[in-house]
């Protein structure tokens, strides 16, 4: 609550307070007076009885002339008593009290916005009377007016923000500037006065309707030199009424024209240049121009003066994008060619890869050329360096006479195939009339790669023909994909010749061990017959049986040679029988019968001959099946053969004191449909190297035999070709002192063959 200044009044000048007990009165009428607070005492029919000093001092009031109470109508402005006599009764009929909301001057002339407040008060003995007091309400109502105005602003300022984030159309930011700028100051009339060079004068505008109505004419606003000069410098143009303004007669005419009152012109500068004018004008009367609205004014003169120079920059811009557009499409002329060129070298280059036949090439790429360059005639020779020849193979020409086939001795040209042989390509015309072309022009292009020169490329036009950077560029493109064809297609023909020699030797190698084998088989089977018979002779004779089951050291010598001639005619049986098995693999001459196997009941039988024999070497060997196998269909024969061949070799290379393990269990990611085998040997580690070989027929890995027991090499390989035979495949892997082969099968062959 605010506190207004005051005059103390004498005390026999001011009226007393009406009370029963006079001395009441008086000490009441010294506390009222003590109060800050403006406030006077009153009846119902408005007849001040009390006011305080601070009531005197804001009303002006020195002294009263009478000590009778006066109206409120003689001491407040009419309106302001008839408010306050309202709220007064209101609160005297309905005991509560009432507000209302005064303006007034106060005495020192300056504009008051006060809250009244009337509350009854009196005995019931007495006739009631009311209490007004006053309350300053004016700084808060500045405040509100200053934030109403600030959003005013705001909103006029983001308006035309927001208009220049969606276009930079000058014409329409300067019509929603007018626009804005008349909705913001609640005007007549707001035009934009242009001095450009290209479009002078009112360029936008925008009035209320009665005095778009009124005014059809347009306006002259013609200034003068010193008019425009002020203009430059930021000066504006405030006139809150024209008819007191002083103007000259020539101004006042022209604004009596327009009908103007009162205006406001504010210049939009921007550095030396003087953009435009920004004309507030008002027709219904004068007006007074608040400093916050020619503050706002020139905010938006300045961000207006900033969005015409953005507007010319970017029309700037868009002459140079105009031009530049002009100059692309020069380029783009120049660039077609260059296009059409890639493209034939792309049909060339398709072309050339389709094919291995180094004739095709040549003609293909010389008949591309001489059409797409549109050229008298090319050729294409290859060199035989050895012999110093370049050879033409193939020759494309409209009218020319045939070279194909000509043989050039290159040390008879030196000046043009030391160029090619070094690389380089060179144009030239002739000097002198061929016989038989004339006066032409040429281009050479070595047809080269990373390993040398293979031959040339030549191109024949008209004398007065120069053959610019995009053909010569296309050209060796095209030599340099003819290159690479043909080292491809020299490739092509030494391996197929290759392949065709591994091919012979390959069918020499199996026809000599078919024949071998078979040949074999009859005298070997021929052998073990007779040493089966020698061996009952010596049963007879020397007791052999007893004689075998010895220790080799107690032996005699008929006895271990006996067991010697046994063990290596069984080897070559074993050996004759696998390349046999092999040879039927490899020509898919080996039959398979499927039948349901259990192999936790099967393996668990078929496994003891080996536990046995893993015994008599000090080693371990155990079976290890899970219950949940799937039945296996396949053909029995093959996997026995392919687990003996495995176990054969664990016990073989397994040392003394180490374990052999064989684990079956269902595939983990398809227990259904697959089964897998896992061989495990401890004690043995198949070098890194090795591992890519073991499979090679013949292969034996190098002292990885503790036993000395010897073999063919033939065994995995024949178990990589059984497994693959079932349909299931074999992996090896070997590191910390083990050697693990997994067999992974299908259960139903038939179904995945």
């Amino acid at each position: 609550m605010s506190t207004l200044p005051f005059d103390p009044l004498p005390q026999e000048d001011r009226p007393q307070l009406e009370v029963a007990d006079a001395a009441l009165g008086a000490a009441l009428g010294e506390v009222l007076d003590a109060i800050a607070t403006p406030l006077w005492i009153t009846d119902a029919s408005d007849r001040w009885h009390f006011y305080n000093r601070a009531c005197a001092a804001l009303l002006g009031i020195d002294r009263l002339a009478s000590r009778e109470p006066q109206l409120g109508m003689g001491i407040l402005p009419s309106e302001v008593s008839q408010t306050v006599l309202v709220a007064g009764q209101q609160a005297l009929a309905s005991g509560d009290e009432q507000t209302a909301v005064l303006e007034i001057t106060d005495a020192a002339g300056e504009r008051r916005r006060l809250l009244a407040t009337a509350r009854r008060f009196g005995t019931a003995s007495r006739e009631p009377q009311l209490m007004v007091s006053l309350q300053d309400m004016t700084p808060l109502h500045e405040v509100e007016q200053t934030l109403q105005r600030q959003s005013e602003r705001d909103r006029l300022l983001g308006a035309i923000a927001q208009h220049l984030l969606q276009s930079l159309n000058s014409e329409d930011l300067l019509q929603t500037t007018v626009n804005e700028v008349r909705r913001f100051l609640r005007i007549d009339r707001v035009l934009f006065y242009s001095f450009d060079p290209d479009y002078n004068g009112v360029v936008a505008e925008s009035a209320s309707g009665a005095v778009a109505n009124a005014v059809t004419a347009q306006t002259d606003l013609s200034f003068t030199a010193a008019d425009l000069m002020r203009y430059r410098r930021g000066e504006m143009e405030v006139i809150d009424d024209i008819a007191t303004a002083h103007l000259p007669p020539a101004y006042l005419a022209k604004f009596a024209l327009a009908q103007v009152n009162a205006c406001l012109v504010m210049p939009i500068v921007q550095g030396d240049a003087l953009y435009g004018l920004v004309c507030a004008l008002n027709c219904s009367g004068p007006r007074p121009w608040a400093t916050w609205e020619i503050e706002t004014l020139r905010e938006v003169a300045t961000q207006v003066g900033g969005a015409i120079k953005q507007a010319r920059l970017y029309n700037q811009v868009q002459r140079l994008n105009t031009d530049l557009e002009q100059q692309v499409a020069q380029r783009t002329e120049e660039l077609q060619t260059a296009l059409e060129f890639e493209a034939t070298l792309k049909r060339i280059t398709d072309r050339v890869r389709d094919s291995l036949d180094v004739n095709q090439i040549m003609l293909t790429a010389v008949k591309e050329l001489t059409e797409a360059l549109e050229v008298k005639g090319s050729n294409t020779s290859l060199y035989d360096l050895e012999q110093g020849t370049s050879t033409i193979y193939y020759e494309y020409n409209s009218s020319s006479p045939s070279y194909q086939g000509r043989v050039a001795q290159m040390e008879a040209f030196p000046e043009v195939y030391h160029q090619l042989l070094d690389g380089q390509y060179f144009q030239f015309c002739s000097v002198e009339p061929n016989p038989v072309r004339g006066y032409v022009a040429m281009l050479a292009c070595p047809v080269v790669d990373d390993r040398g020169v293979l031959g040339d490329l030549w191109l024949i036009n008209d004398r007065d023909y120069g053959f610019n950077d995009i053909e010569i560029r296309l050209v060796q493109q095209v030599a340099n994909q003819c290159a690479i064809a043909i080292r491809q297609a020299r490739l092509y023909q030494a391996a197929q010749s290759q392949v065709a020699e591994l091919e012979r030797l390959n069918t020499l190698k199996d026809d000599f061990l078919s024949t071998v084998s078979h040949e074999l088989r009859t005298p070997v089977t021929s052998m073990r017959v007779a040493l089966q018979l020698l061996g009952v002779t010596l049963n007879q004779e020397f007791d052999l049986t007893a004689d075998l089951q010895k220790p080799k050291t107690e032996q005699t010598r008929i006895g271990r040679y006996y067991s010697i001639l046994q063990e290596e005619c069984e080897r070559e049986i074993s050996l004759i029988n696998d390349l046999l098995d092999l040879q039927r693999l490899d020509v898919g001459n080996h039959p398979i019968q499927p039948e349901p196997i259990l192999l936790e009941t099967w393996l668990t039988g078929w496994i003891d001959s080996f536990v046995t024999r893993a015994k008599s070497r000090n080693q371990t060997l155990k079976l290890v099946a899970t219950s949940t196998l799937p039945v296996l269909h396949t053909d029995l024969a093959s996997l026995e053969r392919v687990l003996a061949e495995l176990l054969n070799n664990a016990c073989k290379y397994t040392p003394p004191g180490e374990s052999i393990t064989l684990a079956v269990l269902p595939n983990p990611t398809a227990p259904r449909e697959q089964v897998c085998l896992a061989l495990t040997n401890t004690g043995v580690t198949i070098p890194a190297e090795e591992m890519t070989r073991i499979f090679d027929k013949f292969y034996r890995v190098p002292s990885a035999d503790p036993w000395k027991q010897g073999g063919t090499g033939l065994g995995l390989a024949l178990v990589k070709k059984l497994v693959a035979h079932l349909g299931g495949e074999i992996v090896v892997t070997s590191d910390a002192g083990q050697t693990c082969f997994t067999i992974t099968l299908p259960t139903q062959p038939a179904l995945t063959r």
